[in-house]
């Protein structure tokens, strides 16, 4: 949930329109998913695996571990394209649909190359074990964390609003959040090098692109901001406490 910053201000819940861009995007992928149901090769040959892309020249598998999800993960499969509905719509609105449909080719491939090059310097910095060079990894998280960083500079100062927990905070918090919270809960069967490829990887393309406000995540701008945030809670106290003295003075009175 989070306010809209098209046409309508307030708060809504989900974009008001999906292009065809992130339609074809979610039919993709769900069709990919029950394919994989039938044939089991494809992720013995679509998952990126450093040892097979690096030494056996499996050099499609960037592109194909995108599209591919694990038959258990139907969750993931789901988190993942509810956020590039909730998220991508915004966005390949504003961008138009060929630009975004690049851009996160772009953000899921170059995560894919990260996510099967980091066991070997890993491993040569003596940080990973070699068993890591076998790993086999799907989904397009890579390509999502880049649309919601996308997002998230493009309207820095939106309102999102989650449910569960009931929390509020400003878009440009989105990805240190996210990566704070996977930082509290780690294991798991969830790749955080993809995670944090997608995101460099968007954001060394649009700081090249210069047409977002980069300079929203710089270290002077997060300080100003928590600065800002800092004040805003403060202020909140003191009207709370106000109108706590204001209710007991009431009270006083009645009795």
């Amino acid at each position: 949930m989070y306010g809209r910053g098209y046409g309508s201000p307030g708060i809504g819940f989900g974009p008001p329109v999906t292009p065809d861009v992130v339609k074809y995007l979610l039919i993709a992928n769900l069709a990919v998913y029950i394919l994989s149901y039938l044939t089991d090769p494809l992720y013995a040959y679509g998952a990126v695996t450093p040892v097979a892309f690096w030494q056996l020249g499996y050099l499609w598998q960037p592109f194909t571990y995108m599209w591919l999800h694990s038959k258990d993960g139907v969750l993931h499969l789901a988190m993942n394209m509810f956020v590039l509905w909730m998220f991508g719509s915004q966005v390949a609105m504003a961008w138009g649909p060929r630009r975004f449909f690049r851009y996160y080719l772009i953000c899921g491939v170059g995560a894919g190359l990260i996510i099967a090059t980091w066991p070997y310097i890993g491993y040569a910095l003596n940080m990973t074990s070699p068993i890591n060079l076998g790993t086999h990894t799907v989904g397009a998280s890579g390509a999502i964390y880049g649309v919601m960083l996308a997002f998230s500079l493009t309207w820095p100062e939106r309102t999102i609003a989650l449910i569960f927990p009931p929390v509020a905070f400003r878009a440009i918090w989105l990805i240190p959040i996210l990566f704070l919270v996977a930082l509290m809960s780690p294991g798991g069967n969830v790749s955080h090098i993809g995670h944090l490829g997608g995101v460099l990887v968007g954001w060394l393309y649009l700081r090249r692109q210069g047409q977002v406000r980069v300079g929203a995540l710089s270290p002077s701008q997060l300080r100003s901001r928590w600065h800002r945030y800092r004040m805003r809670q403060k202020l909140r106290a003191v009207r709370y406490e106000e109108l706590e003295r204001r209710r007991r003075d009431d009270e006083r009175r009645l009795h």
